[in-house]
């Protein structure tokens, strides 16, 4: 039976959220974590009930940096495992350019970590995941604590850390002056344009923003371990990105764990499965030091 925790009356004194409890997890939605001018910035937070103040993954959509939206994130059955998932809207390409998509995500997480006890989860674990556009944020964000130029000053949290403590990337991109070399025709016609707005202009008209968007630029021996998964034939986001990114983590010597999906596209059934699912937990479990 589904209770309310007691720290919930606080919870709605700080927060306009509504609530839902379904399959023994406590769905908040529409936390607004932080303001961007006239912008509200809200995440949506799935609590296992069972699980006293469990690690939470903070999920960051795909959608070419421009679309897409923080409803039904693909990692929610992790909270079958224990975990929980805070899913976070951000500021997209269309609204504004790069890098305010990392500022928002790292107010984010400055909030989660300030309100950890009024919401139930635990502060010290906090792991980050994205699919897509959404993958290479997440990644760009776990490489880059402390980077001035991507903290922002979103939110009233700037004293709390945006620091994470595991990374986890569903074909995602690491190289933003690369990966148009590396796409296929297909790739080119959507990602140039994609790019185009994420950045005000292509990558090699803007080489030392797209240095400072890439997170192999970014990687070094503090940063969190990661696991990446990729489709050896995404024709959008070219496996290569998901190899230069491992190579940056072996050169640093730091864990990084590559899963590649044989026959796999961009995204489609061959990803976010059961056994996917039993793999990150346990990646989870080991890197976040999870009792």
């Amino acid at each position: 039976m589904f209770r309310i925790p007691a720290t919930l009356p606080l919870m709605l004194a700080l927060f306009t959220t509504s609530i839902t409890a379904a399959d023994n997890v406590r769905t908040t939605r529409d936390i607004e974590y932080a303001r961007a001018g006239d912008s509200s910035l809200k995440l949506d937070l799935y609590v296992p009930v069972a699980a006293k103040a469990p690690p939470v993954v903070v999920w960051v959509h795909g959608g070419a940096w421009r679309g897409g939206s923080k409803a039904n994130p693909s990692v929610q059955p992790l909270t079958d495992s224990g975990y929980a998932v805070a899913s976070v809207d951000y500021r997209l390409s269309t609204v504004a350019q790069f890098p305010a998509q990392i500022h928002d995500i790292k107010a984010a997480i400055r909030f989660l970590r300030a309100n950890a006890s009024q919401l139930g989860i635990n502060a010290e674990k906090i792991a980050i995941s994205g699919g897509s556009a959404g993958g290479h944020l997440a990644a760009l964000v776990g490489v880059t604590n402390g980077v001035k130029q991507l903290e922002g000053d979103l939110g009233p949290h700037r004293d709390q850390s945006s620091d994470v403590q595991a990374i986890v990337v569903f074909y995602g991109a690491s190289n933003l002056t690369t990966i148009l070399s590396q796409s296929t025709p297909h790739g080119v016609s959507m990602r140039a344009p994609a790019l185009e707005l994420l950045l005000g202009a292509q990558p090699d008209s803007k080489p030392d923003l797209a240095r400072l968007a890439s997170p192999v630029f970014h990687v070094d021996k503090t940063d969190p371990p990661l696991l990446w998964y990729h489709g050896d034939q995404d024709p959008q986001m070219p496996v290569n990105q998901a190899l230069e990114m491992l190579g940056a983590y072996k050169k640093q010597g730091i864990p990084a764990t590559f899963e590649p999906v044989f026959g796999g596209a961009h995204g489609g059934k061959l990803f976010y499965t059961p056994e996917q699912f039993k793999q990150v937990a346990e990646f989870l479990a080991h890197s976040l030091d999870k009792k």
